[in-house]
């Protein structure tokens, strides 16, 4: 068996190109070629996004608590993820103290977003529990929509 399990893995690793380190050219080049996205703008896009879908739920049901409770729902999606981001974008020395770091600030995050909907009925008057879920799916897709977004971005060619 050990026969097999060496020629097996012996050929992939002929199959696999050399390693390259990247000089610090190659690497600028490969960060503007895909720029990360930044979790403030994840942020603002979910706040936005949760204003005018509130804006849009009070104008077409011309109920106060619809809006509200819509407003508080992305509320609970903005404010844990902004309390992320703060966590995320805080300097580590190391990798194991950045993964550390990311697991503790989502613990946070989402101690927070329940947190806030357990304490929802006590601060939204007239709560409305589908338009509160409504304004989090909202927030929820405003991640995918800046990661699609990004993707569609063109480099800056010089």
């Amino acid at each position: 068996m050990s026969d097999t399990f060496n020629r097996v893995y012996a050929s992939d690793a002929e199959d696999d190109p050399p390693i390259h380190k990247l000089s610090r050219e190659e690497a600028q080049a490969l960060r503007e070629r895909h720029p990360s996205v930044s979790p403030w703008r994840v942020v603002a896009a979910q706040a936005a996004a949760g204003v005018l879908c509130a804006a849009l739920a009070w104008a077409l049901t011309g109920s106060g608590g619809v809006a509200a409770s819509m407003l508080y729902g992305a509320a609970a999606m903005v404010i844990p993820s902004a309390l992320l981001a703060c966590g995320m974008t805080t300097r580590r020395l190391d990798a194991v103290s950045a993964a550390a770091s990311v697991l503790l600030w989502e613990m946070v995050k989402i101690g927070v977003a329940v947190a806030m909907l357990a304490a929802a009925p006590k601060i939204v008057e007239g709560l409305r529990w589908p338009a509160v879920l409504l304004g989090m799916l909202v927030g929820f897709i405003m991640n995918w929509v800046a990661l699609l977004c990004q993707g569609r971005r063109v480099p800056k060619t010089n």
